[in-house]
């Protein structure tokens, strides 16, 4: 049972996502603050525990970031349709998900997939502070440089988002992959591919 934890923590996750965009839309903000809260401590918790006892697995290398996507963009998208934020902040990230989910397809026939960086992480975390902020805001209804706050947070979010689009580019073009077998192996350490080694294996 205890091995499974890391992996309920993420489906916990997606049965949040719904509850979150029920109190945003009723304009219970600060309820939808508290399980976002919990949303994003689940998201700690579950990467931690994974680590700490060598609990990763192929589910969760694969549904734990789709849960952090799923996630964010649904709750930016409610944002956007109570207009506590603009719309384009919302379209950035869509477009850099729709980006990568290309990059993935193209991919997905080579026996690799490109992992995630700390860049991706910090965009998360900062994309998870900007919203708490925006909901605190609007539960308070605070005015003046608690705006130019929330909207210099949204900026630092898509800075990271937009860097980490380059990076995937580029680790697209050079062929910076984790092989797939590997994410056979239940540890936390992955074999780097560079792009000699991986056209090397094509050659073969």
């Amino acid at each position: 049972m205890f091995k499974h934890i890391p992996n309920i923590l993420t489906i916990i996750r997606f049965i949040l996502i719904p509850i979150i965009l029920n109190f945003i839309f009723q304009g219970d903000y600060i309820s939808g603050i508290i399980i976002f809260s919990i949303s994003g401590l689940t998201d700690v918790l579950d990467g931690f525990i994974a680590r700490k006892f060598n609990l990763i697995s192929n589910f969760g290398k694969l549904m734990d970031p789709l849960a952090d996507k799923l996630t964010q963009i649904s709750v930016l998208a409610a944002l956007v349709s109570v207009k506590i934020i603009p719309v384009w902040i919302l379209a950035i990230v869509v477009l850099k998900e729709l980006i990568m989910v290309v990059g993935a397809s193209f991919l997905y026939g080579k026996d690799v997939v490109v992992y995630s960086k700390w860049y991706g992480k910090l965009a998360t975390v900062l994309f998870y502070l900007a919203i708490v902020v925006s909901l605190f805001i609007k539960q308070l209804e605070l005015t003046g440089i608690w705006l130019h706050l929330d909207l210099a947070i949204y900026c630092l979010a898509l800075i990271c988002t937009v860097f980490s689009l380059i990076m995937y580019i580029k680790c697209l073009y050079q062929g910076g992959f984790i092989d797939k077998s590997d994410l056979n192996k239940e540890t936390k350490n992955v074999i780097v591919k560079d792009k000699w080694s991986f056209k090397k294996k094509k050659a073969e």
